[in-house]
Order: C-alpha cells, then structure tokens, then sequence
C-alpha cells in the first residue's frame, strides 16, 4: 500500500492480516454465544463479571483495530494516548508527595516526546531517551524540588513507573515502524496482532489450565490463583500457537516462532505477577475501574509491559 499511493503513514494490511482480524472477532462471537449458554448454569454474579469482560474485550478490539486500519498515525495517538492513561493510573495508586506534582506532570509532556522520537523512527533516541536521559534527570528534578524525605522510594517509583507504562509499552507502538518488506506475510500490522492477542492469550490459557488442573501454587503470598498447571499449561499452548502464527503473521520459521512463544508465555506471566505483587503491596485489588470486569489499563497491560520489550529486541536481532 506504502509504495502504491505514496503514504508513508498507511499501514498495509495484507491477506494474512486481515485473517487474523476476522478470527479474532469470530472468537469473540464465540466467547460471546458461550456465555450466553451458561447464563443458565452460572451465579448471576459471576456470569455478570464474564458479560462484562467480554463486552469490554470487544470495545478493546474495536478500538486497537479501528485504529491500525485506519493508519500508522493513529496508530501512534492511540499509543500515545494508551502510555498516558496507563502512567496517570500508577500515579493514582502510589502514595505520591505533595512536593512532586510538578515532576509528574514534566513526566506526562514526556510521553509525547518519545512517540515523536517513534513517529520520525529515530531509533537511536527512542532506545536511550526514557532509560538513559530521563533515568537521570527523574532524580535531578526531584532534587530540584528540594524534598529528601522520601526520595529513594520516590525515584524508584517514577523511574520505573515511566519504563513500564511508556517506554515498555512504546515497543508495541515501534513495531508499526518495521520495514514491512522484510515481513511480506503479515506487514507490520500482523507483528503488532501477533504480540498482542499470544500475550491476552496467554493469560486466558493459564487461567484455563489453573482452574481445570491447578492445585499447587507458585506464590500464593502473591497471586493465590497462581498455579504451577496454568503457569505450565499456558505456556505449553501459548508457545505452540506462537510457532503456529509465526508462520502466518511474521518472518519468523518455525523454531524461531517457537522460541517467540515461550518468552512471550514466560514473561507474560512475570509481568501479571509482577503487578499483582505491586496491588499487594499497596492493599487494592484492582489498579483502576476504567474497564468493566478487568480493572485498570494496568490489570489488562502488565503481561504486555513485560512481553513488549522482549519480543520487540528478539525480533529485530533475528531479523532485521
């Protein structure tokens, strides 16, 4: 499509694309006539939890789709305005200082900045710009403030509040910027599919796997429905899938796909506990209400801050 009409900001949707599209939506027709069947077997209270979650699942896919057909711009915005929503929501849950107010609000005019670095593929400065300059000047600028009470957990906070929720994150939005030639399968926008839906699915089949199989615990001081069953299951599938689509979505071979499907299996669960270790911590269940039957942004993306980053530098090691 880019060297048809000259549209450097188009994203090519190739045949295998627009597949994978279709089977999404169909899975969630499916997902959607099942819990209507077990309306009739199910509590009113959990049935309701699975309507709203797949009404929500819906909305999601709508919007991410909507957003990669119309274009690589937006695409961008979308992301843009994803790290946003994400980073005010940490902010919400961390015990924040008075004193830092205007810290945290350099660090949202930030979150532009480095997608600009992504738009204008400057790959350079968006690799160092969150882990390197702000890594340093988070610090100064709380220095600045002239609060030490508390500064170490501060710090802390911010610095990785920011690798997560933008810079992590942010790798999903670069992915779009992958010369599409090099993946004449599925194009820049079969990666993005291709590391989203293994990564959701991911948590689908560990939950799955946990509650037909699961006994035994990992960290049950941490997340008590954590199984070794779902843990093991769910990165048993999701790495079988992930050499699967690797095929159909990416230019990945088999074994390469492989390997794909057991980091993002892997790490996706690192990233779920992770956060669950943090609502731990700070004594809530969910890290927002933004999204019915899910919680947070934070609830639904802390498998992708972590499968992101990984997938995004072993793919562009492997290939490109």
């Amino acid at each position: 499509m880019d060297s048809d009409i000259g549209l450097p900001f188009m994203l090519e949707l190739t045949p295998n694309t627009l597949t994978a599209m279709v089977c999404v939506l169909l899975m969630l027709v499916a997902a959607t006539l099942t819990q209507w069947v077990l309306k009739l077997s199910m509590a009113e209270s959990a049935h309701l939890e699975l309507r709203q979650r797949i009404n929500s699942w819906w909305i999601m896919v709508a919007v991410v789709f909507t957003a990669l057909m119309i274009g690589r711009t937006a695409s961008l915005i979308f992301f843009t305005i994803l790290s946003f929503i994400a980073l005010r929501e940490f902010f919400s849950i961390l015990p924040i200082r008075v004193t830092d107010r205007r810290l945290i609000l350099a660090l949202y005019l930030m979150i532009p900045l480095h997608y600009y670095w992504i738009a204008s593929d400057w790959y350079g400065m968006f690799i160092i710009f969150i882990p390197v300059y702000l890594f340093l000047l988070i610090p100064f600028g709380l220095l600045m403030l002239g609060e030490t009470k508390g500064f170490i957990r501060a710090v802390a906070s911010y610095q990785w509040a920011v690798m997560t929720t933008v810079f992590a994150i942010s790798h999903v939005a670069y992915l779009l910027m992958l010369p599409p030639e090099v993946n004449p399968a599925g194009g820049s926008v079969g990666l993005v599919i291709y590391l989203v839906f293994l990564t959701q699915f991911n948590d689908v089949a560990q939950y799955i796997w946990g509650k037909t199989l699961g006994q035994r615990k990992i960290v049950p001081a941490i997340s008590p429905n954590k199984t070794w069953a779902g843990f093991l299951g769910g990165v048993a599938t999701t790495t079988l899938l992930g050499a699967v689509l690797a095929l159909w979505l990416t230019p990945l071979n088999f074994w390469q796909g492989l390997f794909a499907g057991a980091l993002i299996g892997v790490a996706g669960f690192v990233g779920d506990l992770t956060v669950s270790a943090v609502k731990r911590d700070l004594c809530i269940k969910d890290t927002g209400r933004l999204i019915p039957g899910h919680g947070g942004i934070l609830d639904r993306i802390d498998s992708l801050m972590y499968t992101a980053p990984l997938f995004f530098h072993y793919l562009v090691y492997m290939k490109y």
